[in-house]
């Protein structure tokens, strides 16, 4: 799976699979829910990948922010652990391997 994140659209994919809640802002929590996923990201990762994107220090992420971030720090060690876990978490609900999620409620 290869993404494009100078994309807007595909920032905003990833951007709304961390935004668990909805509510247009990453927390740390959110953030660190990667674990739930198999993440094996520490709280510390999390908290510089925190510091790193949230550019405006109040302790969320946005998606202008994040958005900002994808284009400026592509090659980025912070974007390579995102992309990273976002492939895990995708797998997990591929569960066939074509390369389309299953969501079950």
């Amino acid at each position: 799976m290869s993404m494009n994140l100078q994309d807007m659209s595909e920032v905003e994919k990833v951007f709304q699979r961390f935004d668990t809640k909805g509510d247009g802002k990453i927390s740390a929590d959110e953030l660190s829910a990667m674990h739930f996923l198999g993440s094996t990201t520490s709280s510390d990762e999390v908290s510089r990948m925190m510091e790193e994107l949230g550019s405006n220090k109040d302790g969320f992420i946005n998606l202008q922010e994040f958005g900002d971030f994808c284009r400026e720090n592509t090659g980025n060690k912070v974007m390579e652990v995102l992309d990273r876990e976002l492939k895990k978490a995708f797998e997990m609900f591929d569960e066939d391997g074509d390369g389309a999620m299953i969501v079950r409620r």
